[in-house]
């Protein structure tokens, strides 16, 4: 985990740096797409779209768009 997502852990308080790349508007894991994937775990796509505030379907397109570019750096 980042460093400052261990500092927002350590003190119980959601990011306030919303511009940073990491950030999700998702109170309940503190703002943090890193908090979030160390306090879940792997997520059902179903999880994931509610973070993200979009459709699962729309998580899903988004899924399919990603892999391959992931594949790619592998």
């Amino acid at each position: 985990m980042i460093e400052c997502a261990k500092k927002c852990c350590e003190l119980k308080v959601s990011c306030p740096v919303s511009d940073c790349r990491d950030w999700i508007d998702f109170e309940e894991d503190l703002n943090c797409v890193n908090i979030a994937v160390d306090k879940n775990g792997p997520m059902k796509l179903r999880q994931v779209a509610e973070r993200l505030g979009v459709t699962t379907a729309r998580a899903q397109q988004l899924e399919k768009a990603a892999l391959p570019k992931l594949k790619k750096l592998l």
